[in-house]
């Protein structure tokens, strides 16, 4: 294989597959990681000039971690891995529920972050390697809904630069990708999507090829370590008291 290669996990499906997608335009084998969406893997990994596909449950840290070292066996030229599944749950600011707030801590901050340890540990790559951690702009712009998503995305925020001081070579970079409102989520509709999407100081909609190619420029490498970008229209630079999808519903603005 003469490509480098990047794992994206939630690859084949919504901003997931759009990196996907963006990756194999540019000529990289994309390696397509999925949960319960194994039609959605198989039927872009087709459509992409190199692909595989790789079932993996991230809530089994360990079945995370055989998956990092098969890659890193196979993989000679593996540059980049992108974090970007997540789970996106409801529970309370006044009343954490425990189950969800172990589920989003699991899979949105604890497996990604010994994922990109062993991947800095282990993988071969031409050129440094590139750890993309997949945030939210709710990191510098916070509400009290979705509480324990929130608290993980501060989790797997505070990995960045920790990483990078600690366990990145001087060629491997450590970023941070932090979108906006981009895709109808929770149980919004698609016209209440047009509407809460635009709550942000450009008032229009950030696509999911913006947040694309902002994770292959982050490949290549040009920003120095620990940096985070954001791709949201302003929406982080914004003071909105509940999530868009609430603000959306209840006619309220923001300041």
């Amino acid at each position: 294989m003469s490509a480098p290669a990047v794992l994206v996990t939630g690859g084949a499906a919504r901003i997931g597959a759009a990196i996907s997608r963006a990756f194999a335009a540019a000529g990289w084998h994309v390696v397509i990681h999925y949960r319960d969406s194994s039609d959605e893997a198989e039927a872009l990994a087709a459509t992409l000039p190199s692909a595989e596909t790789v079932r993996c449950d991230l809530s089994d840290m360990q079945a995370a971690l055989a998956m990092i070292g098969n890659l890193t066996e196979r993989l000679d030229d593996w540059r980049v891995l992108v974090n970007n599944a997540s789970l996106f749950e409801w529970d309370d600011v006044t009343a954490l529920d425990l189950p969800t707030n172990e589920r989003a801590m699991q899979v949105n901050a604890q497996t990604p972050a010994r994922m990109a340890q062993a991947f800095l540990a282990h993988a071969r790559a031409q050129g440094g390697r590139r750890v993309i951690q997949v945030t939210d702009q709710k990191l510098r712009n916070p509400n009290p809904d979705f509480f324990s998503y929130t608290m993980s995305k501060h989790a797997l925020d505070a990995t960045i630069p920790m990483l990078a001081m600690g366990a990145a070579q001087p060629d491997d970079r450590i970023y941070g990708l932090a979108p906006g409102a981009i895709l109808p989520s929770h149980d919004q509709s698609d016209a209440e999507a047009e509407v809460s999407h635009r709550l942000n100081l450009l008032a229009r909609r950030t696509g999911p090829a913006e947040i694309a190619d902002a994770a292959l420029f982050l490949a290549s490498g040009a920003l120095a370590s620990g940096q985070t970008l954001y791709i949201d229209s302003g929406q982080h630079l914004m003071r909105q008291d509940r999530d868009v999808i609430y603000l959306a519903r209840e006619g309220a603005g923001a300041s």
